[in-house]
């Protein structure tokens, strides 16, 4: 049951993911990393809904994270880039080619493999241990460093970079989370009003949002999902074995097919990601601007109130 509800947190997240991005690519880039750009969001409607849709599928992660390993849920969230290529074929009006259903087989293939992985019986080594928090604080000094050399760049780089760092904050969330609801399982929630892990987790998760939405604002989707895919189950396996001591197998069968599996989910996130359906969204909605409002019109709407 737990898998299954993963999986369906990882479809909301996917629809939410392409709904903010296809509204936040909206905004100028004057905005980056300013607390403004939220401000500018906050009016748009798809990105509420978007934002509605991600904290739906947050809350029933948050439950699957406290009740499975994060090298087992970790992996399955990967799954939310095939649901937003789901979305944006529709909202893109292309069709899927036989490259991104390739990628697509591909990150389920990858994701099924380490999961079945994770299931077998096999003598295994435990390295966690509460007092290696610390480790969260070094991957958050990863991802601080990571912002500071987008800051610098554009386009495309900038929102690789960006969306690495995103992704790494919100990994730490998921740990975070982890340990909340463990905290509070069994228990009244409003126990965790005095426990940091709460706290902790809120922050973590603002601070990897604020991000992606700086992400989205820097190019179109295909340049900053992949990265926020792939560094946020990163982080979070690294911190499951180092933190909660998530056992990993060392037989030298599992952790050659546990490579393989792990190289098919990168190789189908890229493959996924790269699909012109996400490209294609930015130019049909600068299609449909400009037939709605024509161009003396679209250009005083674009505007900045008080701007010049």
């Amino acid at each position: 049951m737990y898998i299954a509800v993963t999986l369906v947190a990882a479809m909301l997240s996917g629809f939410g993911f392409v709904l903010q991005q296809h509204a936040a690519e909206q905004v100028r880039s004057s905005q980056f990393l300013r607390l403004g750009l939220i401000a500018r969001l906050i009016h748009n409607r798809r990105w509420l809904a978007g934002i509605a849709v991600l904290v739906a599928g947050d809350v029933l992660s948050a439950w699957t994270l406290g009740h499975l390993d994060l090298t087992v849920s970790e992996p399955l969230l990967t799954t939310t880039l095939i649901f937003a290529l789901v979305l944006a074929v529709p909202l893109s009006g292309q069709a899927l080619r036989r490259t991104e259903i390739a990628g697509a087989a591909l990150l389920t293939a990858g994701v099924a493999a380490l999961s079945l992985t994770r299931s077998v019986r096999a003598p295994g080594e435990s390295f966690g241990s509460f007092s290696h928090w610390p480790a969260a604080g070094v991957i958050a000094l990863i991802a601080l460093v990571l912002v500071q050399f987008g800051r610098r760049r554009s386009g495309t780089a900038r929102a690789t970079l960006i969306g690495t760092a995103a992704g790494l904050f919100l990994g730490i969330a998921d740990a975070f989370t982890r340990l909340s609801v463990q905290e509070i399982d069994g228990k009244h929630p409003l126990g965790l009003l005095v426990h940091w892990p709460g706290y902790a987790t809120v922050l973590a998760s603002i601070i990897g949002l604020w991000l992606m939405q700086n992400a989205f604002t820097a190019a179109q989707l295909h340049a900053s999902l992949p990265a926020v895919t792939a560094a946020e189950p990163a982080a979070g396996i690294v911190l499951g074995v180092v933190v909660f001591g998530d056992v990993v197998h060392v037989t030298p069968v599992l952790l050659v097919l546990q490579l393989a599996a792990i190289a098919a989910m990168v190789g189908g996130v890229i493959l996924v990601a790269r699909a012109p359906v996400f490209r294609e969204l930015h130019l049909r909605q600068a299609a449909l601007e400009r037939l709605h409002y024509p161009a003396g019109r679209h250009h005083r709407r674009d505007r900045v109130p008080g701007g010049p």
